[in-house]
């Protein structure tokens, strides 16, 4: 169903043609709360979107909201650069004691804000910085970003193409998948580090998504990243998490990295860092790293005082263990259902994969899980795809949506992958975008 804000209206006419999200979910939002978004005329989409990862929490999350209130009320700093705030103070002591301190971490903490490939720059920078190297090792269906630091870490074609200028620094690799043969693929890549060792050409880092979110939900597998990290301890060379959208516990604990009992060198945050969709960006750098000069890296929006106190408000979540074993007793139920269902669909789905509360449905034909959304929408669910082709649908709910919302969900994905199956073969394709 087309909306006439958008066909014809002041937003086709007038914002540029990238928009991408709208074209997929054409109707004009108005309202949200929790795991649901209404549009204009009062309809209501339950949502397996979370802002592409950045509503954790959900949407106008009542205690974040209320600690967000509160701090208006009080006319507390919303701006203020790098200087020090009570906001930007209470955050780092609360992300100290909650996340930090209880796993042994003593990482410095860098605001870049806002988004997450400002943290991604950032990160880059300093291992060229410390090591006084060029190159960066990245990773075959690689997200990291858009601005060309990060867009040269970046593997989709199409997202390359729009940076205009050659995209250099970069060794690209292949990244290992849970349940592939692991060690062939180590066994390249300390072939390479001995050869660029011999040649005083050892990469300043490797760069990695422990889940490769926007690659197709590809989950990394855990003994190949364990060798990822002894080989870049034995040749000096930083090893840095992406942790923008699989981090802040979408898969089931802080931080994606959580299971391996690792320190990385520098961790990239985002997203649902704020919790409440507020533009916010850390890097988490350990501290014989932090080797910057004062203002050497800068930004205008590096102190969201809002974004602050919404961060510090959501850490309360995770106090304890109760909302860790929630979230992955919810993910037990997701995978358990997709499981149940995809066995039904053999014919077209050729494979469940996630961690946590992300997870993707990839089909055999690369060209239904746009089929797939597209029925998902008419039906009332927001859900996206990923992959270079679009072949993978990414379920992406809030950590706190209700087991219910979570089950309801699930059966439109499964009626609709039926009802795609239908257009898909007659080739009509359910028109969705203006």
């Amino acid at each position: 169903m087309e909306h006439e804000g958008l066909n014809g209206g002041v937003i086709e006419l007038m914002e540029s043609k990238v928009r991408c999200y709208c074209r997929s979910f054409p109707t004009v939002f108005t309202r949200a709360k929790g795991s649901y978004i209404e549009d204009e005329s009062g309809r209501r989409y339950l949502d397996f979107f979370s802002g592409a990862g950045a509503l954790n929490y959900g949407h106008n999350n009542p205690f974040l909201r209320r600690s967000l209130f509160n701090y208006l009320q009080e006319e507390g700093i919303t701006h203020s650069l790098d200087m020090a705030t009570h906001a930007k103070k209470e955050f780092l002591e609360r992300f100290e004691k909650v996340i930090l301190k209880p796993r042994g971490f003593e990482y410095r903490v860098q605001f870049t804000g806002p988004t997450g490939t400002n943290a991604i720059e950032a990160a880059l920078k300093i291992a060229r910085k410390v090591t006084g190297r060029k190159n960066i090792v990245a990773f075959t269906k690689a997200f990291h970003g858009v601005t060309l630091g990060s867009l040269a870490a970046t593997s989709n074609p199409k997202k390359r193409r729009g940076a205009g200028v050659p995209l250099s620094h970069c060794i690209r690799v292949p990244f290992c998948e849970a349940g592939d043969a692991w060690q062939n693929k180590t066994d390249e890549l300390e072939a390479l580090f001995v050869q660029s060792y011999g040649t005083g050409e050892l990469p300043a880092a490797v760069l990695i998504e422990t889940v490769q979110a926007e690659g197709g939900v590809n989950v990394a597998n855990f003994q190949w990243l364990e060798k990822l990290v002894a080989l870049c301890r034995r040749f000096n060379v930083l090893f840095i998490v992406d942790d923008i959208q699989a981090g802040c516990g979408r898969t089931g604990s802080f931080f994606s990295f959580d299971p391996l009992k690792i320190t990385p060198d520098l961790v990239c945050l985002s997203k649902s860092l704020s919790g409440y969709g507020l533009p916010m960006a850390i890097v988490l750098i350990r501290p014989e790293f932090d080797q910057w000069e004062p203002g050497e890296h800068d930004g205008t929006f590096r102190g969201n005082n809002l974004a602050f106190v919404t961060a510090s408000a959501a850490l309360r979540y995770w106090v304890g263990d109760r909302f860790t074993r929630s979230v992955q007793e919810k993910a037990h139920l997701v995978r358990t259902e997709l499981e149940k269902f995809t066995a039904d669909h053999a014919e077209v789905v050729s494979k469940i994969k996630g961690r946590g509360l992300i997870q993707g449905i990839a089909f055999r034909d690369p060209h239904m899980a746009i089929h797939v959304s597209r029925h998902a929408f008419r039906r009332g669910l927001i859900i996206e795809t990923s992959g270079h082709e679009d072949e993978v649908l990414k379920l992406l709910p809030p950590l706190t949506i209700r087991n219910a919302d979570l089950e309801h969900g699930i059966d439109i994905i499964s009626q609709s992958i039926v009802a795609a199956i239908s257009t898909f073969h007659t080739g009509r394709v359910p028109k969705c975008d203006f």
